[in-house]
C-alpha cells in the first residue's frame, strides 16, 4: 500500500474529537480541491504486515484511515487485520466519491463531500455515519437529502485571520439556524498537535 505516514495523536475533528487515535494516511486522491492543506503525495510502499507492525505499540484501539482518498487503496484484508486481529475500532475519512464495499466491516465512516469545490465529485456512499461539510458560506441545500447519524459543519481555513473569524461567525450562525448541524473545529491546528 502507498502510505504517506503513520502517526499517533488525538482526533482533531468531528464526532471523535479528543480521542487518542492511530492515523494511517494513505497517499493519493482522486480530487484536487483548492483549499486542501494535506500533504499526501509522498509515500512509501508498505505491506499490510509492515503497517500492522508499525501500529502495534500504540496504546489506543482507535484507528483512523485517511488520505488523500483512502478508498483508492483500502482492502478487506487490512480491515480484517485491524479489527479481528488487533481489536481496533476502524474509522475511515473519505470524500465519498468511491463506494465503500459492503463487505468492508468499517466501524465509522466520516464523509466530507467535495462537490461544492469539485463539480465531478459525485457522492457514492451507501452509508454515512458522520457527514462533515467544510463551510465557506455556500448554499447548503445540496446536503438536505444526505442521511447520516451525525452532521458537522467545519469552517474552511482560509489561512487569513480576519477571513477565518468572519467565516467562523457565519458557520456558528448557520448552525444556530439549522440545529441538526454541530460545530467541528480543527482542534489539531488550534492545539498545534499532529
Amino acid at each position: 500500500m502507498r502510505v504517506n505516514e503513520i502517526f499517533y495523536s488525538i482526533q482533531g475533528e468531528g464526532r471523535y474529537t479528543g480521542t487518542p487515535a492511530i492515523f494511517i494516511r494513505l497517499a493519493g486522491c482522486n480530487l484536487r480541491c483548492d483549499f486542501c492543506d494535506t500533504e499526501h503525495q509522498p509515500y512509501q510502499d508498505l505491506t499490510e504486515e509492515e503497517i500492522m507492525r508499525q501500529i502495534a505499540d500504540f496504546p489506543t484501539s482507535h484507528v483512523v484511515i485517511t488520505g488523500g482518498e483512502p478508498m483508492l487503496q483500502i482492502t478487506q484484508s487490512l480491515i480484517h487485520r485491524l479489527r479481528n486481529g488487533a481489536g481496533k475500532f476502524v474509522q475511515v475519512e473519505t470524500n465519498g466519491t468511491i463506494p465503500i464495499k459492503c463487505y468492508l466491516p468499517v466501524d465509522w465512516i466520516t464523509c466530507s463531500p467535495k462537490f461544492d469545490f469539485c463539480p465531478h465529485a459525485e457522492l457514492r456512499l451507501q452509508r454515512i455515519d458522520e457527514l462533515k461539510v467544510v463551510y465557506q458560506g455556500q448554499d447548503m441545500t445540496a446536503y438536505d437529502g444526505i442521511e447520516a447519524k451525525e452532521y458537522y459543519l467545519q469552517p474552511c481555513d482560509f489561512k487569513d485571520e480576519a477571513r477565518n473569524a468572519e467565516n467562523l461567525a457565519a458557520t456558528i450562525n448557520y448552525i444556530k439556524s439549522h440545529p441538526k448541524w454541530k460545530l467541528s473545529l480543527q482542534t489539531q491546528k488550534i492545539l498545534s498537535v499532529r
